[in-house]
């Protein structure tokens, strides 16, 4: 079977509530925190040129990610990974958020990307385009980006703790670290 991973378009649209489905019932099964989002949500960033959608050949949603920026584009954060359950262990996550990344290299050349996460496999991903964890403290301060975590079960830890921990690792790319890099 052949997955295509792409810049998402309109004719997309239509797997947004698979996605946040997918999105949920991981969530569910991993007993850790995915901040929830709606259809709508995924829908405006689909539209924007800010996601990336992996389909089979037949039509079938295979996979996403999606991208927002912070701090007046100072940071970008590639968030929403997201691999239907039968796609996954084939390495789509890897094409998906090399996908996101390229894109959000292109669409803010010099800003920080960022992502967090509770996933070894995502980390691994991460730390292999560049990322290094981080402490939250280095990641953006844009009220609004942790306003996103408020739907995750996990939202009372990273408040106790002042939004400077919680069960996530932060990971960072610095395009100022990678000038050099092809």
């Amino acid at each position: 079977m052949n997955i295509s991973v792409t810049v998402a378009n309109e004719s997309h649209t239509k797997y947004a509530q698979a996605i946040c489905d997918e999105i949920y019932l991981s969530a569910q099964e991993r007993g850790t925190g995915i901040a929830k989002r709606t259809p709508e949500y995924i829908i405006s960033k689909i539209l924007a040129g800010k996601a990336v959608i992996a389909v089979t050949d037949d039509g079938e949603f295979a996979g996403f990610s999606y991208i927002e920026s912070w701090g007046h584009s100072k940071f970008v954060a590639n968030s929403g990974l997201i691999v239907a359950h039968k796609f996954r262990k084939i390495g789509l996550a890897k094409r998906i958020k090399t996908e996101i990344f390229n894109l959000s290299r292109k669409l803010y050349p010099d800003a920080k990307i960022f992502s967090i996460t509770t996933g070894l496999a995502v980390m691994k991903i991460n730390t292999s385009l560049g990322f290094k964890p981080v402490t939250f403290s280095e990641l953006t301060d844009d009220e609004e980006f942790w306003k996103g975590c408020e739907g995750c079960k996990n939202f009372d830890i990273l408040t106790r703790n002042e939004y400077r921990l919680c069960l996530c690792t932060g990971l960072l790319y610095d395009p100022a670290l990678h000038k050099n890099d092809k």
